[in-house]
């Protein structure tokens, strides 16, 4: 800051500072006006659902213990929808510490990525809450909070050269925890060193899409 003699104005951040806090300060008065909005209708929609809830159960047209089971259902197929639509940001669920992850698997990826193209590092998931507080790992802007992947179809923290992780101390858990020996997407046969040949697709997630939509395995 350039100290000019005027305290008051010596209080005041340069023009583009300003003009950036003013812009971000209106972004988050909208987004929380909205917020408390949809939170209003939301309390609202709810008052009323537990309502005809109370009231059903009263006249003995259903039980809370039917309610809980068809709502099992109800959500599971919401949430598949949900997912297929892209509806909402995504986190890990449930988290961990990846930092205390005791479930890491051990694959010796140097000898085999010439084999398996990295193909893991091709595969979505969702970041958790430590990974995107950290800062270190990149996420899709246009789907929060899944991984963020390159125009090629891989992971952006790849190495294109090395096929190595730019980011292996920071990995988030789903990289630490992932078996691809046991993944037939992967593997036709980890221990003889056989990959699945659809590996070498550039569409190899539509691929797979298409296949699961015709009864193909996951």
């Amino acid at each position: 800051m350039i100290h000019t003699g005027d305290p008051q104005q010596d209080r005041q951040p340069p023009n583009g500072t300003q003009d950036l806090r003013r812009a971000v300060t209106e972004g988050l008065l909208y987004t929380h006006s909205r917020l408390n909005a949809n939170t209003r209708k939301t309390l609202e929609a709810a008052s009323f659902l537990y309502a005809l809830v109370e009231l059903l159960e009263e006249k003995g047209l259903i039980t809370i213990e039917e309610l809980d089971a068809r709502k099992q259902v109800v959500a599971e197929r919401l949430a598949q929808q949900y997912r297929k639509e892209q509806i909402g940001a995504v986190f890990q669920d449930p988290e961990y510490d990846k930092y205390a992850f005791a479930s890491e698997v051990v694959i010796d990826c140097e000898n085999r990525v010439h084999l398996c193209k990295a193909t893991c590092c091709r595969l979505p998931f969702a970041l958790s809450s430590q990974d995107v507080r950290e800062g270190v790992v990149r996420w899709d802007l246009g789907q929060p909070y899944l991984i963020e992947h390159g125009a090629d179809g891989y992971c952006s923290h790849l190495d294109r050269d090395t096929r190595g992780c730019a980011i292996h101390a920071n990995r988030p858990v789903p990289c630490r925890g992932f078996d691809c020996s046991t993944d037939k997407r992967i593997w036709l046969d980890f221990g003889g060193r056989l990959p699945n040949p659809d590996v070498e697709r550039s569409d190899w997630l539509e691929y797979l899409a298409r296949q699961n939509g015709a009864g193909g395995v996951s």
